[in-house]
């Protein structure tokens, strides 16, 4: 994982410090290489260039309380939210989202996920965000972290950009999917590691100082060529060339006014801001929103970065976890809010049409509400929604029974979401990816298709 919290412990006299370079030498902004672009050419046809935002809700929110009510199921079932109408006929939300409820016609749901996987969060997690479950010692790359594979930055901006924080702790130890995997370190998401919402936020390492000179440019490039010649014995080594390479685009990024601007959220006019929510989630969604406006391809956005002592969707009703009533006092309305914020200001700025936003948790919730007043993991079957770019809006694909408990029709597996992602941003769910030892491996399995029906 790409980082950029880095503390100064050595400074030189220009204001960067030995570790300053050292993290920015590990930031992946490669260009393709030819047969990589041939790769892409080849899969995308003419498909539009298409960006990705993922809003990825940690904790797996219920199906039930959110966007599949079942208001004829008994009490321990429905729970104690009534169902609302949207702008799309049949499809009915909880109450406790009137404003996404205004915007149905621009995007769809999905109620029939499920995986047969072990119910804890990081295996959902990884399946959710690569199409796989890590298995026999191979972690797969995450959807964005393939997309800037293929396709490369534009200029000096990173293509796939994690907000705010990594997934941490969420109790199984595994990994969560979130890095390029097999596809090498280089091809990490650019991570954030700070909290928008917090009024001194600032991006750590990318502003050089403003007394910089043409003079301290050229000791800096005279303390590169120390560093090049001090670890020569290591320039044939695959490791060497590829921090000689990072180091270049990386120093781009540190200095390209571009690339900094992106980050200024405070150059945003505050009923903007406020519209948004003065949340990390909400101004991590308007910082994804300018990102992808200044040429980053895929944002991930995580919705918390733990399932502990936390409020989160986690909802197993005891201590450290969350309750149903917190969940609609605290979670429901920051989701609720962002994400029509979000939706709303891509509309307005015309682009929706090449921006798909996907909304998604690792699982659903057990339908019958437990004695703590909550409900479990279940992977059985659960809800995301999915909209923009060629994504048609207003749709409901497949739908879970009477209880909420498993998909009555057209059960939807992790692999298919993927395949739909990737068609969806223009590429070919089956193209090959070089694995472990040249091993090619195709972004989902041959047999797995895309979501026709979405298209």
């Amino acid at each position: 994982m790409l980082r950029l919290d880095a503390h100064r412990a050595v400074e030189f006299c220009d204001g960067y410090s030995r570790r300053d370079f050292l993290h920015a030498g590990a930031l992946s902004l490669l260009g393709l290489t030819l047969p990589r672009w041939q790769a892409v050419q080849a899969a995308a046809g003419a498909t539009p260039d298409v960006n990705c935002i993922m809003l990825f809700l940690v904790g797996g929110p219920s199906q039930i309380d959110t966007w599949d009510p079942k208001p004829a199921a008994p009490a321990e079932i429905r729970g104690p939210f009534k169902p609302i109408a949207t702008t799309v006929p049949g499809m009915q939300f909880t109450e406790i989202f009137p404003k996404m409820a205004r915007l149905a016609e621009h995007f769809s749901l999905i109620r029939s996920c499920y995986h047969t996987a072990t119910a804890v969060h990081d295996t959902g997690h990884q399946m959710m965000q690569t199409g796989r479950l890590f298995q026999g010692g191979i972690e797969h790359p995450h959807m964005g972290s393939v997309l800037g594979y293929l396709k490369g930055s534009r200029e000096d901006i990173p293509p796939h950009v994690l907000l705010p924080r990594p997934i941490g702790r969420t109790g199984g130890n595994l990994p969560h999917g979130q890095t390029a995997g097999y596809l090498g370190k280089p091809h990490d998401p650019f991570v954030l590691n700070a909290d928008p919402a917090d009024p001194q936020f600032k991006v750590p390492d990318l502003a050089p100082p403003g007394y910089v000179s043409a003079v301290r440019a050229e000791r800096r490039q005279r303390l590169r060529d120390a560093v090049d010649q001090s670890v020569r014995k290591f320039e044939g080594s695959h490791a060497a060339q590829e921090m000689d390479e990072n180091f270049n685009l990386a120093y781009r990024l540190m200095t390209s006014p571009k690339a900094r601007s992106a980050f200024e959220l405070d150059q945003e006019p505050a009923a903007i801001r406020d519209r948004y929510g003065r949340t990390r989630f909400g101004q991590s969604c308007l910082l994804a929103r300018r990102l992808v406006e200044r040429g980053v391809r895929f944002v991930t956005i995580n919705m918390f970065e733990t399932v502990f002592d936390e409020v989160t969707w986690d909802i197993h009703g005891s201590r450290p976890f969350t309750d149903i009533t917190e969940m609609s006092r605290l979670v429901a309305p920051n989701f609720d809010q962002a994400y029509a914020a979000l939706l709303e200001d891509l509309l307005q700025r015309g682009m929706l049409t090449n921006t798909m936003v996907l909304a998604l948790g690792e699982f659903g919730r057990t339908p019958k509400i437990n004695p703590a007043g909550g409900r479990d993991h279940h992977p059985g079957v659960w809800t995301m929604l999915l909209g923009g770019g060629p994504i048609r809006g207003g749709r409901i694909i497949g739908e879970s029974d009477e209880q909420g408990a498993f998909p009555k029709t057209r059960p939807v597996s992790p692999a298919e979401v993927a395949a739909t992602v990737y068609q969806g941003l223009g590429l070919d769910p089956h193209l090959e990816l070089p694995g472990p030892q040249n091993r090619p491996i195709p972004l989902v399995d041959y047999g797995v298709q895309p979501i026709k029906e979405l298209f």
